[in-house]
């Protein structure tokens, strides 16, 4: 890495624009920046590391306005430019922080945001962007330095007293420090991570641990045996014989666990038998006391039967005498059934008599007086001779259906002929008028045509006028558009105009000072581009108000952007004219008024008009209307004279007919309303006779049946054995009466049967001799031996249960010890790893971490690259060392630092070095490790360097040697830049750049061998 130019504007104490031609003070190979304190020198080193990283070092780290110059106008932006090489690439990087600045309108200030661009130069010299994108120029600086800003402080800005500090720290502070130049938190992330698997495991073993307690507690739960000892208590390991149980995550827990399952296990499986021999000693005196307690309820149950037998004996003897009341009344209505068909026959008889007999009053009381004493052939002869008479009116009564036909006929011809005469009425007096209506109807329409003439040229005379309107109204639109898009281009002109002036002013003043820009590019022993020399005596120098390239190119844009808004203003213009110029040919002059005016007239004229001529079509439409209904009005006419001869001639024929029928008639209904009621009253005269006749033979029948009922029913009583019907009658019973009395005496019977039976049966007639048995205490003798059978039968269910669920936690726990031995044996694994890494494992002898041991071997690097500096430096004296000695008692090795004395053959703490040893042994420090963390960064070459120590420690012997130091490495082709407040380094260092406070900020003044700037 190269700078060759620095440009810083309202930047820290910066008020105004300083540029740095860091190419010139490069050319010495070391050059001093000097200035009093407080003056910015610190801020120049800020202004390089914020052109890279975008942001400043360490504890100066600021937002926008922590970075922008008091002393700077409102209107001047904070920036840095610096352009350098990276790998080979010449590049230019502008930055700019957010910042307020002025609003363009108006008073007060606006936020700009912050701003990044990077630029490189080509082969033919021409700037090409490359990004204006933060994070893609950040990114690109980071691969081409191949530092981080924390790197690129440390090892190109060295700054005060950091290395003095580092000499001195203690191995904590020093490993920081290390950690961070040379990125080793992976080393210090495996350590964690490491640490963090330790965890895990130990807590996935504790966890699997707890299982297995639980498991095991839960095992003492079902066993139920206080007997038994402590879960995970080991063997006596003390003189006293105190054991303390194992807890999660303790060797040998699984084992225990699994060896007190064991115990427990066959402890319930020794309870489980002890119980099962119980319940069979249980069930054999339960077996006894069921078969005494049956014994005693059989013995009960025939002595209450012998008992209850007894007491039947006695009921069946106190119920003799109503057994043998029964057995006769039972025999007297059996003798009695043999009369009961009879009996019935004359019943039947006897109701059927009555009944005929009622029915023949009924019917003699409904006929004519004279015909109430005949007999049956007499009524028989009447009803024929009304059904002969009722045969004789069927011809009569359809002569009669024809005439009221005929009649119906009639009345619908005269109704049509009072309808045709209405028709010939009306049709007559609406032709008498006709002529009139035709001659009022034409005349309509011939006014009607007369006005429709004036309408048609009203409508054209106001579709101009409407016209003529719309385009005065859009001319006077287009006219104040016009004025405005005119003074819109007016504006942009004269914008455009200013512009250009102001680029051809900057274009001028920057040819005028060209020289400058050539002279600024001369550098020692190399040609002028211009005359060919290599001495450059008098450069020329650029005056006040110096143009730039970059500020003629920004003129020349702003002006282009100028010259293209006028562009786009006359373009607008254009078409807004051209529109306007259509509307005024339109239109004309007249005023919008005045046509508006003229409109409205010629549409009130136009309505008026209209209204007029509306009627021509109505009008004839309503001729032809009438001319229709004329032709139908006479067609109905003539139809309807027809209509009236041809009803006349059928009216004549049917009257006829009726007279001749009606004769008929009147003859065959007799006194009758008609011959339909004489025939209905022939009819119900036949039926009544029909109905007499038949009741008179029924009842004839009747009285004879009954006569041979009474004969048969006397005869059966005799034969039964009683002396008259009537008693045979008063012996019947009923079937179900009858049932009731057999089923009475069956029941007497088998009750006598079975309880002669009963009392002698043997068994229960030897139960009865025996003394009164006692179940009840029997009974209770077999629940005791229940209840013990049942107790003992429970106690053997809860043995059995607790070796069942003591075996099935047992497995549980076999199975989670068999699952937790490799997640045992991995976290043993990772946990010696970790107490390896992170240096408290007994086999880790120096108790080193992982990082530290990775960052000694950085500082062994270090301190053997610093030690030849510092050799050189003091003369042979010192030489810097690193040792890994631990640091005493329970500390740790690995980053120290020591410092060998040629003089005394000694090796001592670099804490014991005097002030100036110390500053000579940070700076031999600070390049040793520069040179270390640019190698580790990928080789990048730095070719420029700044010291930020304290020169004035050291004596003049001592600062010549370290200055002999800093100028060898020129002889690498690099510059270094001392920052120091010492005034003999101004004497010793040609090259100087000076930074001078002044009220209105802070300038920069640059000089080398002969030159002033």
């Amino acid at each position: 890495m190269r700078l060759h130019r620095l440009e810083i504007t309202a930047f820290g104490p910066f008020g105004g624009t300083q540029r740095i031609d860091f190419g010139q003070l490069s050319a010495a190979g070391l050059f001093l920046l000097h200035g009093p304190t407080g003056a910015g020198k610190t801020s120049v080193l800020d202004a390089v590391c914020y052109a890279l990283y975008g942001d400043v070092p360490g504890a100066r780290q600021g937002n926008g306005p922590a970075l922008r110059s008091d002393h700077a106008a409102p209107d001047t932006r904070t920036q840095v430019v610096l352009e350098l090489t990276l790998a080979g690439r010449h590049l230019e990087i502008t930055r700019r922080p957010e910042q307020l600045r002025p609003k363009r309108r108006g008073g007060g200030f606006t936020r700009e945001r912050a701003h990044s661009e990077l630029r490189e130069r080509a082969l033919d010299g021409q700037w090409r962007g490359l990004s204006r994108s933060h994070q893609e120029i950040g990114e690109e600086i980071r691969q081409l330095l191949g530092m981080s800003r924390e790197q690129f402080c440390q090892v190109v800005l060295l700054p005060q007293g950091d290395f003095a500090r580092f000499l001195r720290a203690a191995d904590t502070a020093r490993g920081e420090l290390l950690g961070k130049l040379f990125g080793t938190g992976r080393f210090a992330a495996v350590e964690a991570r490491l640490a963090e698997l330790r965890r895990t495991g130990e807590a996935r073993v504790r966890t699997g641990d707890e299982g297995l307690l639980a498991l095991g507690h839960r095992m003492r739960q079902a066993a139920a045996d206080p007997a038994l000892p402590g879960i995970g208590v080991p063997e006596p390991a003390t003189a006293d014989g105190a054991r303390e149980p194992l807890a999660p995550g303790d060797p040998g827990l699984a084992e225990a666990v699994l060896q007190w399952a064991a115990l427990a296990r066959s402890g319930a499986r020794e309870r489980r038998d002890i119980a099962r021999a119980e319940v069979r000693a249980a069930e054999r005196r339960q077996d006894a006391a069921r078969r005494t307690a049956e014994a005693a309820g059989e013995l009960a149950r025939l002595q209450r039967r012998h008992a209850m037998a007894e007491r039947r004996a006695e009921a069946l003897r106190d119920r003799r005498e109503e057994r043998e009341r029964t057995s006769r009344l039972l025999a007297v209505a059996r003798a009695a059934d043999s009369v009961a068909p009879a009996l019935e026959l004359h019943q039947e008889a006897e109701r059927a008599h009555h009944t005929a007999a009622e029915e023949e009053r009924r019917l003699r009381a409904a006929l004519p007086p004279e015909h109430r004493e005949a007999g049956g052939e007499q009524l028989a002869a009447l009803e024929r001779a009304s059904r002969e008479e009722l045969g004789s009116l069927s011809a009569a009564r359809r002569a009669e259906e024809r005439a009221l036909g005929l009649t119906a006929e009639i009345a619908a011809l005269e109704r049509e002929a009072e309808a045709d005469e209405d028709i010939l009425t009306e049709h007559t007096e609406w032709l008498r008028g006709w002529e009139e209506e035709r001659r009022t109807r034409q005349r309509r329409v011939e006014q009607a045509q007369e006005a429709a003439a004036p309408a048609e040229r009203l409508g054209a005379q106001a579709e101009t006028a409407q016209r003529q309107l719309t385009a005065a109204r859009q001319r006077d639109t287009l006219t104040v558009r016009a004025e405005a898009a005119e003074a819109e281009s007016l504006r942009a002109r004269e914008e455009a105009a200013a512009a250009r002036e102001h680029w051809l002013e900057l274009k001028d003043l920057r040819l005028r000072d060209i020289a400058a820009e050539l002279a600024a590019d001369l550098a020692p022993g190399e040609p002028c581009p211009v005359c060919g020399g290599i001495e450059h005596p008098g450069k020329a120098r650029a005056g006040d108000g110096r143009v730039d390239r970059a500020a003629e190119e920004a003129a020349l844009a702003a002006y282009e952007r100028a010259d293209a808004l006028r562009e786009e203003a006359a373009r607008r213009l254009t078409p807004v004219r051209e529109e306007l110029a259509a509307a005024t040919a339109s239109a004309g002059t007249a005023p919008v008024a005045e046509l508006a005016a003229r409109a409205a007239e010629l549409a009130d004229a136009l309505d008026r008009a209209r209204q007029a001529a509306a009627g021509l079509h109505p009008a004839r439409e309503a001729l032809a209307a009438a001319e229709r209904e004329y032709e139908r009005r006479r067609a109905d006419e003539q139809q309807a004279r027809l209509r009236v001869a041809a009803r006349t001639s059928r009216r004549e024929n049917l009257e006829s007919e009726r007279r001749a029928l009606e004769a008929e008639v009147a003859r065959a209904r007799g006194g009758a309303a008609s011959v339909a009621a004489r025939a209905e009253l022939l009819e119900r005269r036949a039926a009544l006779l029909s109905r007499a006749a038949e009741a008179v033979r029924t009842a004839q029948t009747t009285a004879d049946r009954l006569k041979t009922a009474d004969a048969r029913l006397a005869e059966a009583a005799y034969r039964a054995g009683f002396d008259t019907p009537e008693s045979a009658a008063r012996a019947l019973l009923g079937a179900d009466r009858q049932r009731e009395l057999r089923e009475r005496l069956d029941a007497w019977g088998s009750e006598e049967a079975a309880v002669a039976a009963e009392l002698a049966e043997a068994a229960v007639a030897e139960a009865a001799g025996r003394p009164a048995a006692d179940p009840e205490a029997a009974r209770a003798a077999a629940d005791t031996a229940d209840r013990a059978l049942r107790a003992a039968t429970t106690r053997q269910a809860a043995a059995e249960t607790r070796c069942a669920e003591l075996d099935r936690l047992s497995a549980e726990a076999l199975a989670d010890a068999r699952r937790l031995a490799p997640l045992r044996a991995e976290h043993h694994r990772v946990a010696a790893l970790a107490a390896l890494a992170a240096g408290t494992s007994a086999h880790n002898e120096r108790k080193m971490r992982l990082e530290s041991y990775v960052l000694a071997a950085r500082l062994e690097q270090v301190a053997a690259a610093a030690g030849a500096r510092l050799q050189r430096m003091s003369s042979g004296r010192y030489t810097l060392v690193h040792s890994d000695a631990r640091t005493g008692g329970r500390g740790r090795s690995g980053l120290g630092l020591h410092v060998i004395d040629a003089w005394t053959g000694r090796e001592r703490d670099t804490a014991t070095l005097s002030g100036g040893e110390t500053f000579f042994a940070s700076l031999a420090l600070a390049l040793g490790l520069a040179d270390v963390v640019t190698d580790e960064a990928g080789g990048m070459r730095l070719d420029t360097l700044f010291i930020d120590e304290g020169f004035g420690s050291l004596d003049e012997e001592t600062l010549d040697e370290v200055l002999d130091v800093l100028d060898s490495l020129r002889e690498r082709d690099r510059a270094v830049g001392i920052v120091s407040h010492v005034a003999d380094l101004r004497r010793r260092i040609p090259a100087r750049l000076q930074v001078v406070k002044e009220r209105s900020g802070s300038v920069v003044r640059q000089r080398t061998a002969g030159t002033d700037s």
